[in-house]
């Protein structure tokens, strides 16, 4: 039996050491920049906690306490570039709600990763329990704040107080949802102004 120390156990060790087993801003986004990169690299195909684990130089157990499973990390290296974007607010519900569909939605998911992060979520979720959980706990987030639109035209009184905004934002969010998971974005975007008039022609009393 060799007595030579075990340099890769050595490095995994230090590598624990430094993460330890709460999170913290910089551990944490340094696993997010390897989990990036191997997306990137490898496609969602390539993509997985160990192959993330030899990115960061982390400890697989370490990644597991904080992300339970890949579709769990995956959708937080997606929230890193969602997160960095402000809904609109231009004193318009129709403005806001075109700027809310082909920026933040189609056009953020055109031709970049992000969209084939977020396609790979939602097909995850629907046979894996877990994931399906996660996915439905940022949507709800993402409703608390988009919706925020809606209530700002009630303020203004384009629309009338009892107008259901979470049903405008869900209805907005379906079709795009339905353009990503069929490959139609680049189509998609010169029917974006047509498809909020649509939804908000069923909103009584809306007037701009």
């Amino acid at each position: 039996m060799s007595n030579e120390p075990d340099i890769n156990a050595d490095n995994d060790e230090t590598a624990r050491r430094s993460i330890g087993a709460r999170r913290n801003p910089a551990s944490q986004e340094a696993i997010l920049d390897a989990a990036q990169a191997v997306m990137q690299e490898g496609g969602i195909a390539g993509f997985s906690i160990e192959a993330v684990a030899r990115r960061a130089r982390a400890g697989k157990p370490t990644i597991y306490r904080w992300w339970p499973h890949r579709t769990a990390l995956m959708l937080d290296v997606y929230k890193r570039f969602k997160n960095a974007r402000s809904f609109p607010d231009s004193g318009s519900l129709r403005a806001d709600l075109i700027s809310f569909l082909e920026d933040h939605l189609l056009g953020f998911w055109q031709g970049s990763l992000c969209g084939t992060v977020y396609r790979a979520v939602v097909a995850e979720a629907q046979t894996d329990p877990e994931a399906a959980k996660v996915l439905k706990t940022y949507q709800a987030e993402r409703m608390a704040y988009s919706a925020q639109m809606v209530d700002r035209a009630k303020a203004r009184g384009e629309v009338p107080a009892e107008t259901d905004g979470e049903m405008i934002v869900d209805l907005v969010v379906s079709y795009a949802w339905h353009q990503l998971l069929l490959g139609q974005i680049d189509e998609a975007m010169g029917r974006v102004p047509a498809v909020i008039d649509t939804i908000l022609g069923g909103v009584r009393g809306y007037r701009e």
